[in-house]
């Protein structure tokens, strides 16, 4: 078609002939922009975000890091974890059950550790009534902090106050004439421990002895187990059991042991107004020889042929128990 044939004759000449000239509009962007930036340098490339945000981070102070608004939302949303120092000392009691029962009997404890998130059911709600009635701190701790004092704490821990212990001189200084002093030969289990001091106490005894080591200690189930005797009764450690009885001979004392192989019966003992000091054996193998030897009197309280034997601190409170009735016939 004609109309085409000068269409392209058209377009070859405009392709071939000289073009219109801009006029100088377009001569800044002919000119050389110089090398491409690095992309650190391009504000907004991540390497100069990452670049920007590690200058701020070194020219921060420690001041301001500690009072911005994010570091204190962080602080008040981070667990109230309490430093390595601040680990409660001496002994530990954990578990509901077990705590609830220190609490009962007003054990003396220096802080009542709760897990975070606890699921609070009765023992829980009765634990943390009991102690803010007794004044005792209570701190709320992360659950793997609680874990981390005691695995099977079930999310509550109490820590109990390392005991006073008085001593065999100070017991001796208090004691009221007659003297009567109870003394353990390697009894082990704090209950029966717990058990002794509160017979003791019952009876009039001015004290209890123990040996440091191989014995019981007044940890909280021996406190539990004394009723709360434990408060009233002074208690001593002593390091050897044998140089105290021969103390306690220089002092006036006469020294009996309770063993149940022994030929003299508790009804054969003269000498209840005397001052006296009552041994006890371990629960297994009851006085030592040594100890044995030393006793002024072994005596053993009548059973059934059918009973093997008697508990340590039943046996320890049927001894004082005659002795109290023989002094107040007295």
């Amino acid at each position: 078609m004609a109309g085409n044939s000068s269409r392209k004759g058209a377009i070859r000449q405009s392709k071939k002939g000289p073009s219109a000239g801009t006029g100088g509009k377009n001569k800044k962007r002919l000119t050389g922009k110089g090398p491409t930036p690095k992309a650190e340098d391009r504000p907004y490339h991540a390497a100069a975000k990452r670049k920007k945000a590690a200058e701020k981070k070194a020219t921060r102070s420690p001041s301001t890091r500690s009072t911005s608004p994010r570091a204190t939302t962080m602080t008040r949303s981070a667990p109230s974890r309490a430093p390595r120092g601040d680990r409660p000392r001496g002994e530990i009691v954990a578990g509901r059950n077990a705590v609830l029962e220190a609490l009962r009997e007003a054990v003396p404890a220096t802080e009542l550790l709760v897990a975070r998130s606890i699921d609070v059911d009765d023992r829980v709600a009765e634990s943390l009534k009991l102690a803010l009635h007794l004044g005792l701190p209570i701190r709320e701790a992360h659950r793997a902090e609680v874990e981390g004092i005691s695995p099977n704490s079930q999310g509550i821990v109490l820590a109990i106050k390392p005991y006073q212990y008085s001593s065999f001189e100070e017991i001796m200084s208090r004691a009221k004439n007659p003297a009567l002093v109870v003394a353990l030969d390697g009894v082990t289990d704090p209950r029966n421990l717990g058990a002794i001091v509160r017979s003791a106490a019952a009876f009039g005894a001015a004290g209890v002895l123990m040996t440091e080591r191989r014995a019981a200690a007044m940890t909280a189930s021996a406190w539990k187990a004394s009723a709360g005797a434990a408060a009233r009764m002074p208690i001593a450690q002593v390091t050897n059991l044998a140089r105290t009885i021969d103390a306690a001979k220089k002092l006036g004392l006469f020294v009996v042991g309770l063993d149940g192989e022994s030929e003299d019966t508790i009804a054969s003992m003269k000498i209840a107004a005397e001052p006296i000091m009552i041994v006890v054996g371990s629960e297994g193998k009851g006085l030592a020889r040594l100890t044995r030897e030393k006793c002024d009197l072994v005596i053993s309280i009548p059973i059934s042929a059918s009973t093997e034997s008697l508990n340590a601190s039943v046996a320890t409170s049927i001894a004082l128990f005659h002795i109290d009735q023989a002094r107040r016939k007295g």
